[in-house]
């Protein structure tokens, strides 16, 4: 299979499923009208930095299938902690749930973890390119938490 085949998808995916989910939950964003917990980025840094974590998931994703072939369990966790990534901002921003969210996050934190060692045992880079969305995910959970006890 070429490579072009195995890449394109697991980075078209992500990438355009976050941007149909930024224009649908666009109208909803109050980020800047809340208060936030200190290390707060500001708002023009997260679309910034979601772009580069699905295309690193993407190309993640794509070298388990690439270089090893992802059992049911893989392909079941990459699609679960996506969905589940997707479903977030809904939760948060539209529905203002914050406190919902938060333990949404905290799933979602689980599934990205499991994730990120599953590849590595396919495939170290693969594993290895999940480290910043693990990162980023634990910082958005405190995020998150941050808002919900400051605008309570």
């Amino acid at each position: 299979m070429s490579k072009f085949r195995i890449y394109a998808p697991t980075i078209a995916l992500p990438l355009l499923s976050g941007a149909a989910i930024g224009l649908l939950t666009s109208g909803s964003m109050d980020f800047d009208m809340l208060k936030k917990p200190p290390l707060s980025p500001p708002a023009i840094l997260f679309p910034i930095v979601w772009t580069i974590l699905y295309v690193l998931m993407g190309v993640s994703y794509g070298l388990v299938k690439d270089r090893s072939t992802p059992d049911s369990t893989d392909s079941l966790v990459y699609y679960l902690q996506l969905g589940v990534n997707l479903l977030w901002p809904v939760a948060f921003f539209v529905l203002k749930w914050r406190l919902f969210a938060f333990f949404w996050l905290l799933l979602l934190d689980a599934l990205v973890i499991i994730m990120a060692l599953r590849f590595c045992r396919k495939d170290k880079t693969a594993g290895r390119l999940q480290i910043p969305y693990t990162i980023w995910v634990l910082f958005a959970t405190y995020l998150n938490f941050g808002v919900w006890i400051l605008n309570q």
